[in-house]
């Protein structure tokens, strides 16, 4: 039996990670939307691309929920989306709410999912979506530190002049502008980074991966990011049904990892059939530590906003 995997939001993101998770052919996949017919339309136009593209996976597009039961993966996009000048913590209470009702109908109709959220403030709403589920922690996970690391990843490349394939990078921390990108564990071809960019150049390239979305919604004006946060997406999915065992930096709940409890925060994690199958804890030094209980604060903050609510 073909796995199945439940897209909830059929936007830009929404639709571009169904776009790439059939050409991966991982599965069928079903376009869920409030917008009536709008996920159908979406569905039936990627379908018809694949006698082009030679993949056989189903698409179907849907505005009822029962169409997305016993799906093997459920990925959550839906909610009100940045625009210039606006934080993610601005879509703090809108998106809290759309989470909510999204989590509700996904758990009543694929109990045994595993969940991948993309809304923003992601952390947050990671966090939400743990409560809200009732899930355990290893099946529910955010997807931010595959998108900023490819952000960071191409910038070193740029710099460089040399491919991204050969270009490994890892960061910790909230998916904003307090992530941490950590230098000291990004490597060319397994030679540290140090080696191609000189130190003045690779801090400008950590505050321009930091700042990588809100520099795409400022040059789009009327949206904002979705080709990179869609292929990060499918690279999540592809790991989880394809039990890849992958070392990926994923929003996951920590219990005392790092020093943080009770926090969806961005770490390196194997992810596989079982979802956070595993968090690895690297050795910082005290600067990295600095910055990632900054990070964590800034989380916290935006967590103690949403609990006002």
């Amino acid at each position: 039996m073909r796995n199945k995997i439940s897209i909830i939001g059929a936007g830009f993101v929404g639709s571009t990670t169904a776009h790439w998770l059939a050409a991966k052919e991982l599965g069928d996949i079903v376009l869920f939307d409030i917008v009536p017919d709008m996920p159908m339309g979406k569905a039936l136009d990627l379908l018809e691309s694949g006698p082009v593209e030679g993949f056989d996976s189903r698409i179907t597009g849907t505005n009822d929920y029962a169409d997305t039961a016993g799906s093997n993966v459920v990925v959550i996009t839906s909610g009100a989306p940045r625009k210039p000048g606006m934080s993610r913590e601005d879509l703090l209470k809108t998106n809290k709410d759309i989470t909510s009702s999204c989590v509700s109908e996904v758990v009543k109709h694929s109990p045994d999912a595993i969940i991948i959220m993309v809304n923003n403030p992601l952390d947050v709403m990671t966090y939400v979506a743990h409560e809200v589920s009732g899930l355990p922690k290893n099946r529910v996970l955010g997807q931010a530190g595959v998108l900023d690391s490819a952000r960071y990843r191409t910038f070193i490349a740029m710099e460089a002049g040399i491919s991204v394939e050969d270009v490994q990078a890892m960061l910790l921390g909230g998916h904003g502008d307090e992530m941490v990108p950590l230098p000291r564990f990004s490597t060319v071809a397994g030679i540290p980074v140090s080696h191609f960019i000189a130190q003045d150049r690779l801090d400008a390239i950590v505050m321009r991966a930091r700042k990588g979305g809100g520099e795409i919604v400022n040059l789009l004006k009327t949206g904002s990011a979705y080709y990179a946060p869609a292929a990060s997406t499918a690279q999540m999915v592809e790991a989880v049904l394809r039990d890849k065992k992958r070392v990926l930096p994923c929003s996951a709940y920590l219990e005392g990892e790092y020093g943080l409890n009770d926090i969806y925060f961005g770490v390196p994690v194997v992810l596989g059939a079982g979802g956070v199958e595993r968090i690895i804890e690297l050795p910082l030094n005290d600067e990295e530590k600095a910055l990632v209980n900054k990070s964590a604060d800034a989380v916290r903050n935006t967590l103690e906003t949403l609990k006002s609510l």
